[in-house]
């Protein structure tokens, strides 16, 4: 992936889970399509999600946003967005930006699902 504007968002439920993986670039162009696809999980229900982000090889302000509107809803709903697998230049761009201070982010899918209340 990684040309701009290119992005693909495949979801599975891990028991109550949710589990959002991206890949590609998250941009002003795409940025619209994860929040419809992160807003769709928390209006179906799924308080509690985790976006994998391991194949995420760019992320813009409008991504950022994306994820600070789906945390909001999550929250609002007694949820959370979690972060999992970030590449070092996106977990760069987290950091930076000030949301490893409001994400909790982790160092895998695994370690993510685990960290939700069974």
């Amino acid at each position: 992936m990684g040309e701009e504007g290119t992005m693909r968002i495949v979801v599975e439920k891990r028991g109550r889970v949710a589990v959002v993986s991206v890949e590609g670039s998250v941009d002003g162009t795409t940025a619209g399509e994860l929040t419809a696809a992160l807003h769709g999980q928390v209006s179906g229900g799924a308080r509690d999600l985790v976006i994998d982000i391991a194949g995420v090889d760019y992320m813009s302000s409008a991504g950022l946003r994306a994820l600070l509107e789906t945390v909001k809803e999550a929250r609002k709903q007694g949820g959370d967005l979690r972060p999992a697998a970030a590449r070092p230049e996106v977990l760069r761009v987290l950091d930076l930006s000030g949301f490893t201070s409001i994400l909790q982010v982790f160092p895998d899918v695994d370690s993510a699902v685990a960290s939700f209340p069974a």
